[in-house]
Protein backbone atom coordinates (compact mmCIF):
# COMPACT_ATOMS: atom_id res chain seq x y z
CA UNK A 1 0.00 0.00 0.00
CA UNK A 2 2.65 2.45 -0.89
CA UNK A 3 2.53 5.31 -2.47
CA UNK A 4 -0.92 6.44 -1.61
CA UNK A 5 -3.06 9.92 -2.44
CA UNK A 6 -4.03 11.31 0.71
CA UNK A 7 -7.07 11.33 1.75
CA UNK A 8 -7.70 8.21 2.26
CA UNK A 9 -11.62 6.70 2.79
CA UNK A 10 -12.52 3.37 4.80
CA UNK A 11 -15.86 2.39 3.94
CA UNK A 12 -17.84 -0.72 5.71
CA UNK A 13 -19.88 -2.68 3.89
CA UNK A 14 -23.47 -2.87 5.97
CA UNK A 15 -24.67 -5.44 3.76
CA UNK A 16 -22.55 -8.06 4.84
CA UNK A 17 -22.01 -10.64 8.27
CA UNK A 18 -18.69 -9.82 8.06
CA UNK A 19 -16.88 -6.66 9.41
CA UNK A 20 -15.42 -5.74 5.97
CA UNK A 21 -14.32 -2.45 4.43
CA UNK A 22 -12.98 -1.13 1.32
CA UNK A 23 -9.90 1.29 1.39
CA UNK A 24 -9.82 4.16 -1.39
CA UNK A 25 -7.60 7.02 -2.07
CA UNK A 26 -8.28 10.61 -2.89
CA UNK A 27 -8.81 9.75 -6.89
CA UNK A 28 -11.69 6.91 -5.74
CA UNK A 29 -9.10 4.01 -6.49
CA UNK A 30 -9.48 1.07 -4.59
CA UNK A 31 -6.22 0.73 -2.19
CA UNK A 32 -7.03 -2.21 -0.31
CA UNK A 33 -10.36 -4.88 0.90
CA UNK A 34 -9.97 -5.55 4.37
CA UNK A 35 -12.14 -8.59 5.54
CA UNK A 36 -12.52 -9.68 9.63
CA UNK A 37 -12.39 -13.63 9.29
CA UNK A 38 -15.91 -14.42 11.25
CA UNK A 39 -16.20 -16.52 14.37
CA UNK A 40 -12.43 -16.92 15.27
CA UNK A 41 -11.58 -17.05 18.65
CA UNK A 42 -8.14 -14.86 17.86
CA UNK A 43 -8.66 -11.99 14.85
CA UNK A 44 -7.35 -12.57 11.36
CA UNK A 45 -7.71 -9.90 9.25
CA UNK A 46 -6.75 -10.68 5.44
CA UNK A 47 -6.10 -7.31 3.21
CA UNK A 48 -6.68 -7.86 -0.20
CA UNK A 49 -5.08 -5.63 -3.01
CA UNK A 50 -9.07 -5.11 -4.27
CA UNK A 51 -12.40 -5.61 -3.55
CA UNK A 52 -12.47 -9.27 -5.73
CA UNK A 53 -10.10 -10.38 -3.41
CA UNK A 54 -7.59 -11.88 -6.06
CA UNK A 55 -4.64 -11.48 -4.07
CA UNK A 56 -3.82 -11.43 -0.36
CA UNK A 57 -1.03 -8.35 0.39
CA UNK A 58 -1.08 -8.38 3.93
CA UNK A 59 -2.79 -9.83 6.93
CA UNK A 60 -3.19 -9.37 10.71
CA UNK A 61 -3.39 -11.87 13.42
CA UNK A 62 -3.31 -11.39 17.27
CA UNK A 63 -0.80 -13.40 19.45
CA UNK A 64 -3.49 -14.61 22.04
CA UNK A 65 -7.48 -14.81 22.00
CA UNK A 66 -9.70 -12.37 23.52
CA UNK A 67 -7.85 -9.82 25.52
CA UNK A 68 -7.21 -6.53 26.43
CA UNK A 69 -3.61 -6.36 26.27
CA UNK A 70 -3.40 -8.35 22.51
CA UNK A 71 -1.14 -7.88 20.03
CA UNK A 72 -1.71 -7.83 16.26
CA UNK A 73 1.22 -8.82 13.77
CA UNK A 74 1.23 -7.40 10.32
CA UNK A 75 2.41 -10.23 7.94
CA UNK A 76 3.84 -9.70 4.29
CA UNK A 77 2.89 -11.44 1.39
CA UNK A 78 5.94 -13.81 2.02
CA UNK A 79 4.36 -14.12 5.40
CA UNK A 80 7.20 -12.38 6.64
CA UNK A 81 6.20 -10.21 10.31
CA UNK A 82 7.44 -6.90 9.54
CA UNK A 83 5.76 -4.76 12.73
CA UNK A 84 2.53 -5.01 15.17
CA UNK A 85 -0.13 -3.08 16.86
CA UNK A 86 -0.79 -3.44 20.37
CA UNK A 87 -3.94 -1.74 22.64
CA UNK A 88 -2.69 -0.35 26.07
CA UNK A 89 -4.87 -2.36 27.85
CA UNK A 90 -7.28 -1.14 30.35
CA UNK A 91 -6.35 2.63 29.59
CA UNK A 92 -7.58 2.23 26.54
CA UNK A 93 -11.31 2.04 28.13
CA UNK A 94 -11.55 5.87 28.77
CA UNK A 95 -9.56 6.63 25.57
CA UNK A 96 -8.21 4.25 23.32
CA UNK A 97 -4.63 4.08 23.21
CA UNK A 98 -2.33 1.86 20.67
CA UNK A 99 1.54 1.66 19.88
CA UNK A 100 2.70 0.66 16.92
CA UNK A 101 5.20 -1.17 16.88
CA UNK A 102 7.91 -1.86 14.20
CA UNK A 103 10.10 -4.97 12.71
CA UNK A 104 12.90 -4.84 15.79
CA UNK A 105 9.45 -4.36 18.70
CA UNK A 106 10.48 -0.92 19.11
CA UNK A 107 7.52 1.32 19.42
CA UNK A 108 7.28 3.16 16.46
CA UNK A 109 3.94 4.96 16.34
CA UNK A 110 1.32 5.94 18.79
CA UNK A 111 -2.23 6.33 18.16
CA UNK A 112 -4.62 7.88 20.33
CA UNK A 113 -8.14 9.00 20.41
CA UNK A 114 -8.39 12.78 20.90
CA UNK A 115 -11.45 12.92 22.94
CA UNK A 116 -12.23 10.50 25.21
CA UNK A 117 -15.42 11.91 25.96
CA UNK A 118 -16.90 11.44 22.58
CA UNK A 119 -16.78 7.78 23.37
CA UNK A 120 -18.50 7.92 26.44
CA UNK A 121 -21.38 10.20 24.81
CA UNK A 122 -21.72 7.31 22.21
CA UNK A 123 -21.97 4.77 24.60
CA UNK A 124 -24.79 6.82 26.66
CA UNK A 125 -26.72 8.05 23.85
CA UNK A 126 -26.39 4.78 21.90
CA UNK A 127 -28.83 2.92 24.46
CA UNK A 128 -31.28 5.16 23.92
CA UNK A 129 -33.92 3.70 21.60
CA UNK A 130 -34.45 5.41 18.05
CA UNK A 131 -31.68 7.96 18.98
CA UNK A 132 -29.28 5.75 19.43
CA UNK A 133 -29.04 4.87 15.61
CA UNK A 134 -28.21 8.33 14.96
CA UNK A 135 -25.25 8.78 17.27
CA UNK A 136 -23.10 8.58 13.73
CA UNK A 137 -24.31 11.86 12.57
CA UNK A 138 -23.18 13.89 15.54
CA UNK A 139 -20.66 11.87 17.51
CA UNK A 140 -17.48 11.54 15.56
CA UNK A 141 -14.22 10.49 17.53
CA UNK A 142 -11.11 11.31 15.55
CA UNK A 143 -8.06 9.28 16.26
CA UNK A 144 -4.26 11.18 16.02
CA UNK A 145 -1.46 9.16 15.06
CA UNK A 146 2.27 10.21 16.11
CA UNK A 147 6.11 9.40 16.28
CA UNK A 148 7.87 9.05 19.55
CA UNK A 149 8.51 12.40 19.25
CA UNK A 150 5.12 13.99 19.71
CA UNK A 151 4.89 14.93 15.83
CA UNK A 152 1.94 14.30 14.33
CA UNK A 153 1.79 11.83 11.38
CA UNK A 154 -1.37 10.91 10.50
CA UNK A 155 -5.26 11.87 11.68
CA UNK A 156 -8.35 9.38 11.71
CA UNK A 157 -12.01 10.75 11.53
CA UNK A 158 -15.55 9.16 11.94
CA UNK A 159 -17.24 10.58 9.15
CA UNK A 160 -20.85 11.77 9.67
CA UNK A 161 -22.99 8.92 8.51
CA UNK A 162 -25.56 6.51 9.95
CA UNK A 163 -24.48 3.57 11.06
CA UNK A 164 -21.14 4.86 11.19
CA UNK A 165 -19.68 3.35 8.32
CA UNK A 166 -17.56 6.10 6.77
CA UNK A 167 -13.76 7.00 8.25
CA UNK A 168 -10.95 9.48 6.99
CA UNK A 169 -7.46 8.86 7.19
CA UNK A 170 -5.42 12.53 6.58
CA UNK A 171 -1.37 12.41 5.99
CA UNK A 172 0.14 14.76 8.52
CA UNK A 173 3.29 14.34 8.50
CA UNK A 174 6.34 12.24 6.95
CA UNK A 175 6.37 8.68 6.50
CA UNK A 176 6.74 6.27 3.69
CA UNK A 177 8.03 2.84 2.46
CA UNK A 178 7.53 0.21 5.77
CA UNK A 179 6.09 3.01 8.03
CA UNK A 180 3.38 3.47 5.35
CA UNK A 181 2.21 0.21 5.56
CA UNK A 182 2.71 0.28 9.53
CA UNK A 183 0.49 3.20 10.38
CA UNK A 184 -2.23 2.00 7.78
CA UNK A 185 -2.06 -1.77 8.87
CA UNK A 186 -2.13 -0.09 12.34
CA UNK A 187 -4.96 2.32 11.60
CA UNK A 188 -7.10 -0.55 9.81
CA UNK A 189 -7.02 -3.06 12.62
CA UNK A 190 -7.42 0.13 15.65
CA UNK A 191 -11.01 1.14 13.82
CA UNK A 192 -11.76 -2.77 13.47
CA UNK A 193 -11.21 -3.19 17.01
CA UNK A 194 -13.02 0.46 17.92
CA UNK A 195 -15.97 0.58 15.93
CA UNK A 196 -17.03 -2.55 17.50
CA UNK A 197 -16.84 -1.03 20.83
CA UNK A 198 -18.93 1.92 19.18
Amino acid sequence: MQHLRYPLTFTFKVTTLANDFTATDSSGRVVAYVRQKMLRLKENIDIYADEQRSRVIYNIQADRWLDWSAAYAFYDEQGKEFGKVARKGWRSLWKAEYEIIDGHDQGQFKIQEENGWVKVLDGLVGEIPVLGYFTGYFLNPSYLVTDRRGREMARLTKEASFLGRKFTVEKLGPFEGADDDRIMLGLMMMILLERRRG
